[in-house]
Protein backbone atom coordinates (compact mmCIF):
# COMPACT_ATOMS: atom_id res chain seq x y z
CA UNK A 1 0.00 0.00 0.00
CA UNK A 2 1.14 3.55 -0.70
CA UNK A 3 0.87 6.33 1.75
CA UNK A 4 1.97 9.73 -0.57
CA UNK A 5 5.60 8.80 -1.24
CA UNK A 6 5.64 5.92 1.39
CA UNK A 7 5.29 2.31 0.29
CA UNK A 8 4.36 -0.36 2.87
CA UNK A 9 4.04 -4.22 2.04
CA UNK A 10 0.97 -4.78 4.30
CA UNK A 11 2.02 -3.11 7.38
CA UNK A 12 0.86 -3.52 10.94
CA UNK A 13 0.46 -0.29 12.34
CA UNK A 14 0.43 0.72 15.73
CA UNK A 15 -3.08 2.87 16.71
CA UNK A 16 -3.06 6.31 17.69
CA UNK A 17 -3.88 6.22 21.41
CA UNK A 18 -4.26 9.51 23.89
CA UNK A 19 -1.74 9.17 26.53
CA UNK A 20 -0.59 5.55 25.65
CA UNK A 21 0.92 6.34 22.49
CA UNK A 22 4.08 9.45 23.31
CA UNK A 23 7.17 9.01 21.71
CA UNK A 24 8.96 6.57 23.93
CA UNK A 25 6.01 4.29 23.44
CA UNK A 26 6.32 4.52 19.63
CA UNK A 27 9.93 3.65 19.43
CA UNK A 28 9.54 0.59 21.36
CA UNK A 29 7.05 -0.72 19.13
CA UNK A 30 9.22 0.71 16.28
CA UNK A 31 12.28 -1.60 17.66
CA UNK A 32 9.42 -4.56 17.55
CA UNK A 33 8.26 -4.35 14.46
CA UNK A 34 5.50 -1.81 14.28
CA UNK A 35 5.80 -0.83 10.13
CA UNK A 36 3.67 2.45 10.60
CA UNK A 37 3.02 5.11 13.99
CA UNK A 38 0.94 7.41 14.63
CA UNK A 39 0.90 10.20 17.94
CA UNK A 40 -1.43 10.54 19.97
CA UNK A 41 -4.25 12.78 19.16
CA UNK A 42 -3.66 16.21 19.08
CA UNK A 43 -6.53 19.28 19.99
CA UNK A 44 -6.40 21.49 16.84
CA UNK A 45 -7.62 24.08 19.20
CA UNK A 46 -4.88 23.72 21.31
CA UNK A 47 -2.32 23.27 18.15
CA UNK A 48 -3.48 26.52 16.79
CA UNK A 49 -3.29 28.50 20.49
CA UNK A 50 0.64 26.68 20.78
CA UNK A 51 -0.22 24.94 23.99
CA UNK A 52 2.95 23.30 24.71
CA UNK A 53 1.75 20.18 26.29
CA UNK A 54 -0.09 19.42 22.84
CA UNK A 55 2.43 20.46 20.76
CA UNK A 56 4.98 18.14 22.71
CA UNK A 57 2.52 15.13 21.65
CA UNK A 58 2.81 15.66 17.76
CA UNK A 59 7.22 15.84 17.99
CA UNK A 60 8.27 13.10 15.82
CA UNK A 61 11.38 11.38 15.82
CA UNK A 62 13.47 10.13 12.70
CA UNK A 63 13.96 6.58 14.20
CA UNK A 64 10.22 6.40 14.06
CA UNK A 65 9.80 6.86 10.72
CA UNK A 66 6.99 6.53 8.67
CA UNK A 67 4.99 8.44 11.57
CA UNK A 68 1.83 10.13 10.89
CA UNK A 69 0.32 12.87 13.40
CA UNK A 70 -3.48 12.99 14.46
CA UNK A 71 -5.15 15.46 14.72
CA UNK A 72 -8.96 16.11 15.90
CA UNK A 73 -11.63 18.65 15.89
CA UNK A 74 -14.96 19.78 14.23
CA UNK A 75 -14.12 23.16 13.57
CA UNK A 76 -12.85 24.20 9.02
CA UNK A 77 -10.46 26.87 10.47
CA UNK A 78 -8.75 25.44 13.42
CA UNK A 79 -8.14 21.86 11.49
CA UNK A 80 -6.70 24.21 8.54
CA UNK A 81 -4.69 25.62 10.82
CA UNK A 82 -3.68 22.48 12.93
CA UNK A 83 -2.99 20.87 9.53
CA UNK A 84 -0.33 23.55 9.13
CA UNK A 85 1.05 23.11 13.25
CA UNK A 86 1.19 19.53 12.12
CA UNK A 87 3.38 19.62 8.64
CA UNK A 88 5.60 21.87 10.67
CA UNK A 89 6.85 19.17 12.93
CA UNK A 90 7.70 16.92 9.92
CA UNK A 91 5.78 13.94 10.12
CA UNK A 92 5.25 11.90 7.21
CA UNK A 93 1.60 12.28 7.02
CA UNK A 94 -1.14 13.84 8.71
CA UNK A 95 -4.30 11.56 10.09
CA UNK A 96 -7.50 12.86 10.61
CA UNK A 97 -9.11 11.51 13.90
CA UNK A 98 -12.58 10.93 13.00
CA UNK A 99 -13.73 7.94 15.06
CA UNK A 100 -13.43 8.87 18.84
CA UNK A 101 -15.99 8.16 21.17
CA UNK A 102 -15.51 9.16 24.13
CA UNK A 103 -18.55 12.13 25.09
CA UNK A 104 -15.71 14.73 25.87
CA UNK A 105 -14.71 14.70 22.00
CA UNK A 106 -17.80 13.60 20.37
CA UNK A 107 -19.87 16.28 22.19
CA UNK A 108 -17.93 18.87 20.70
CA UNK A 109 -18.63 18.14 17.26
CA UNK A 110 -14.73 16.33 16.70
CA UNK A 111 -14.36 12.86 16.31
CA UNK A 112 -16.94 10.24 15.74
CA UNK A 113 -19.78 13.07 16.04
CA UNK A 114 -18.72 13.91 12.29
CA UNK A 115 -20.48 11.02 11.37
CA UNK A 116 -23.77 12.42 12.02
CA UNK A 117 -23.46 14.95 9.37
CA UNK A 118 -21.57 13.93 6.11
CA UNK A 119 -21.21 17.43 4.86
CA UNK A 120 -19.33 18.66 7.50
CA UNK A 121 -17.42 15.27 7.71
CA UNK A 122 -16.44 16.14 4.11
CA UNK A 123 -15.46 20.07 4.93
CA UNK A 124 -13.55 19.35 7.64
CA UNK A 125 -11.28 16.88 5.80
CA UNK A 126 -11.22 19.22 3.07
CA UNK A 127 -9.87 21.69 5.43
CA UNK A 128 -7.53 19.94 6.35
CA UNK A 129 -6.07 18.79 3.19
CA UNK A 130 -6.24 22.42 2.37
CA UNK A 131 -3.75 23.24 5.56
CA UNK A 132 -0.73 20.64 4.61
CA UNK A 133 0.81 19.80 1.76
CA UNK A 134 1.58 16.23 2.93
CA UNK A 135 -0.46 13.04 2.21
CA UNK A 136 -3.67 12.91 4.66
CA UNK A 137 -4.99 10.28 6.09
CA UNK A 138 -8.50 9.51 7.65
CA UNK A 139 -9.12 7.42 10.73
CA UNK A 140 -13.44 6.71 11.67
CA UNK A 141 -16.04 3.97 12.25
CA UNK A 142 -18.96 2.37 10.59
CA UNK A 143 -21.41 5.18 11.98
CA UNK A 144 -22.82 6.56 14.90
CA UNK A 145 -25.22 3.68 15.76
CA UNK A 146 -26.46 0.84 14.06
CA UNK A 147 -28.83 2.10 12.63
CA UNK A 148 -26.96 4.99 10.61
CA UNK A 149 -23.81 2.96 9.48
CA UNK A 150 -22.36 5.14 6.31
CA UNK A 151 -19.09 3.72 5.94
CA UNK A 152 -19.45 3.41 2.59
CA UNK A 153 -20.38 6.73 1.94
CA UNK A 154 -17.90 7.92 4.12
CA UNK A 155 -14.77 6.12 2.01
CA UNK A 156 -16.01 7.23 -0.91
CA UNK A 157 -16.03 10.99 0.13
CA UNK A 158 -12.97 10.60 1.67
CA UNK A 159 -11.69 9.15 -1.53
CA UNK A 160 -13.15 11.86 -3.62
CA UNK A 161 -11.45 14.80 -1.28
CA UNK A 162 -8.11 13.18 -2.27
CA UNK A 163 -7.50 11.43 0.68
CA UNK A 164 -4.15 8.79 1.04
CA UNK A 165 -5.88 6.05 3.44
CA UNK A 166 -8.49 5.24 5.39
CA UNK A 167 -8.55 3.33 8.48
CA UNK A 168 -11.67 1.99 9.81
CA UNK A 169 -12.70 1.11 13.50
CA UNK A 170 -15.10 -1.89 12.75
CA UNK A 171 -17.60 -0.48 15.27
CA UNK A 172 -19.90 1.82 15.73
CA UNK A 173 -19.96 5.06 17.48
CA UNK A 174 -22.34 3.58 20.39
CA UNK A 175 -20.64 0.73 20.92
CA UNK A 176 -17.05 2.39 22.16
CA UNK A 177 -15.05 -0.68 22.74
CA UNK A 178 -17.66 -2.87 23.08
CA UNK A 179 -20.11 -5.44 21.82
CA UNK A 180 -19.20 -7.10 18.44
CA UNK A 181 -16.80 -5.51 15.61
CA UNK A 182 -17.98 -6.37 12.45
CA UNK A 183 -14.85 -7.13 10.42
CA UNK A 184 -17.16 -7.93 7.74
CA UNK A 185 -17.20 -4.11 6.59
CA UNK A 186 -13.40 -3.61 5.83
CA UNK A 187 -14.22 -6.44 2.46
CA UNK A 188 -17.95 -4.03 1.57
CA UNK A 189 -15.51 -0.42 1.73
CA UNK A 190 -11.91 -2.31 -0.04
CA UNK A 191 -14.64 -3.15 -3.12
CA UNK A 192 -16.10 0.84 -2.85
CA UNK A 193 -12.74 2.26 -2.86
CA UNK A 194 -9.35 2.29 -4.79
CA UNK A 195 -7.41 3.77 -1.54
CA UNK A 196 -5.79 1.97 0.81
CA UNK A 197 -7.47 0.71 3.42
CA UNK A 198 -6.51 -0.34 7.14
CA UNK A 199 -8.39 -2.26 9.64
CA UNK A 200 -8.93 -1.93 13.28
CA UNK A 201 -10.50 -3.40 16.16
CA UNK A 202 -10.24 -6.17 18.23
CA UNK A 203 -6.57 -7.49 16.84
CA UNK A 204 -5.02 -8.48 19.94
CA UNK A 205 -3.28 -11.91 18.73
CA UNK A 206 -1.00 -12.91 15.38
CA UNK A 207 -4.30 -15.32 14.68
CA UNK A 208 -6.74 -12.26 14.79
CA UNK A 209 -4.64 -10.02 12.56
CA UNK A 210 -4.11 -12.70 10.11
CA UNK A 211 -7.80 -13.12 10.10
CA UNK A 212 -8.05 -9.27 9.18
CA UNK A 213 -6.04 -9.37 6.25
CA UNK A 214 -7.96 -11.92 4.66
CA UNK A 215 -10.57 -9.56 4.71
CA UNK A 216 -8.58 -7.87 1.90
CA UNK A 217 -7.72 -4.90 3.76
CA UNK A 218 -3.99 -3.28 3.33
CA UNK A 219 -2.96 -2.84 6.44
CA UNK A 220 -3.98 -4.06 9.83
CA UNK A 221 -3.89 -1.21 12.98
CA UNK A 222 -3.16 -2.74 16.65
CA UNK A 223 -4.46 -0.74 19.68
CA UNK A 224 -5.37 -2.17 22.78
CA UNK A 225 -3.46 -5.53 21.60
CA UNK A 226 -0.20 -3.57 22.03
CA UNK A 227 -0.54 -1.65 25.66
CA UNK A 228 0.39 -5.10 27.07
CA UNK A 229 1.85 -6.67 24.64
CA UNK A 230 4.14 -4.29 22.35
CA UNK A 231 5.61 -7.79 20.80
CA UNK A 232 2.54 -8.38 19.10
CA UNK A 233 4.31 -6.86 16.11
CA UNK A 234 7.39 -9.08 15.79
CA UNK A 235 4.74 -11.99 16.84
CA UNK A 236 2.22 -11.00 13.97
CA UNK A 237 5.37 -10.88 11.41
CA UNK A 238 6.86 -14.03 12.26
CA UNK A 239 2.96 -15.67 12.12
CA UNK A 240 2.56 -13.90 8.88
CA UNK A 241 5.56 -15.43 7.55
CA UNK A 242 5.85 -18.76 9.09
CA UNK A 243 2.80 -19.71 10.16
CA UNK A 244 3.77 -20.63 13.62
CA UNK A 245 3.73 -18.65 16.96
CA UNK A 246 6.65 -17.33 18.98
CA UNK A 247 6.96 -18.34 22.49
CA UNK A 248 5.45 -15.59 24.70
CA UNK A 249 7.58 -13.38 26.37
CA UNK A 250 9.26 -14.61 29.35
CA UNK A 251 9.19 -12.47 32.68
CA UNK A 252 12.91 -11.75 32.55
CA UNK A 253 12.07 -10.30 28.61
CA UNK A 254 9.08 -8.28 30.12
CA UNK A 255 11.14 -6.88 32.79
CA UNK A 256 14.15 -6.56 30.64
CA UNK A 257 11.94 -4.44 28.04
CA UNK A 258 10.53 -2.43 30.91
CA UNK A 259 13.66 -1.08 32.11
CA UNK A 260 14.64 0.04 28.36
CA UNK A 261 11.25 1.53 27.94
CA UNK A 262 11.87 3.49 31.36
CA UNK A 263 15.16 4.60 30.46
CA UNK A 264 13.25 6.20 27.07
CA UNK A 265 10.65 7.85 28.96
CA UNK A 266 13.30 9.91 30.93
CA UNK A 267 15.63 10.92 27.83
CA UNK A 268 12.21 12.14 26.32
CA UNK A 269 10.33 13.89 29.16
CA UNK A 270 13.26 14.48 31.45
CA UNK A 271 13.67 12.57 34.92
CA UNK A 272 10.62 13.02 37.25
CA UNK A 273 7.93 13.62 34.44
CA UNK A 274 9.55 10.33 32.54
CA UNK A 275 9.15 8.77 35.44
CA UNK A 276 5.61 9.82 36.57
CA UNK A 277 4.04 9.19 33.25
CA UNK A 278 5.51 5.85 33.01
CA UNK A 279 3.45 4.96 35.30
CA UNK A 280 0.99 3.68 33.23
CA UNK A 281 3.19 1.00 31.73
CA UNK A 282 3.71 -0.57 35.02
CA UNK A 283 -0.01 -3.14 34.70
CA UNK A 284 0.97 -3.86 31.13
CA UNK A 285 4.66 -5.15 31.68
CA UNK A 286 3.75 -6.73 35.20
CA UNK A 287 0.72 -8.54 34.37
CA UNK A 288 0.48 -12.06 35.38
CA UNK A 289 3.76 -11.76 37.16
CA UNK A 290 4.27 -13.47 40.40
CA UNK A 291 4.13 -10.14 42.54
CA UNK A 292 3.39 -8.45 40.05
CA UNK A 293 0.11 -6.23 41.74
CA UNK A 294 2.88 -5.72 44.65
CA UNK A 295 5.56 -4.79 43.09
CA UNK A 296 3.22 -2.15 40.78
CA UNK A 297 2.00 -0.75 43.67
CA UNK A 298 5.51 -0.19 44.89
CA UNK A 299 6.91 1.28 42.08
CA UNK A 300 4.21 4.17 42.06
CA UNK A 301 6.30 6.13 45.03
CA UNK A 302 9.29 6.60 43.15
CA UNK A 303 10.34 9.55 41.13
CA UNK A 304 13.34 8.84 39.95
CA UNK A 305 15.19 7.09 37.29
CA UNK A 306 18.15 4.76 39.31
CA UNK A 307 16.30 3.76 42.20
CA UNK A 308 13.41 2.53 39.72
CA UNK A 309 16.07 0.54 37.81
CA UNK A 310 18.03 -1.15 40.36
CA UNK A 311 14.38 -2.38 41.83
CA UNK A 312 13.14 -3.21 38.40
CA UNK A 313 16.71 -4.90 38.14
CA UNK A 314 16.46 -6.47 42.16
CA UNK A 315 12.96 -7.86 41.14
CA UNK A 316 13.79 -9.59 37.77
CA UNK A 317 16.56 -11.59 39.75
CA UNK A 318 14.12 -12.58 42.15
CA UNK A 319 12.10 -13.81 39.70
CA UNK A 320 14.75 -16.09 37.89
CA UNK A 321 16.13 -17.10 41.42
CA UNK A 322 12.44 -18.32 41.95
CA UNK A 323 12.27 -19.99 38.31
CA UNK A 324 15.86 -21.81 38.69
CA UNK A 325 14.26 -23.11 42.13
CA UNK A 326 11.22 -24.83 40.66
Amino acid sequence: MRIGPIELERPLALAPMDDVTDLSFRLICKDLGADLVYTEFANSEALIRDVDKTLQKIQVAEAERPVGVQIFGGEEASMEGAARVAEAANPDFIDINCGCWVKNVAKNGAGAALLKDIQRFEAVVRAVMAGTSLPVTVKTRLGWDAESIIIEDVARMVEQCGAAALTLHCRTRDQGHKGGVQWGWLEKVKAAVNIPVIGNGDVLTPEDAKRMFETGCDGVMIGRGAIQNPWIFKQTRHYLATGELLPDPTPADRLTLCMAHLKRSVEVKGERRGTMEFRKYYSGYLKGLRHGAKMRAELMHYESLEPLLERLQAYKESLEAEEAVA
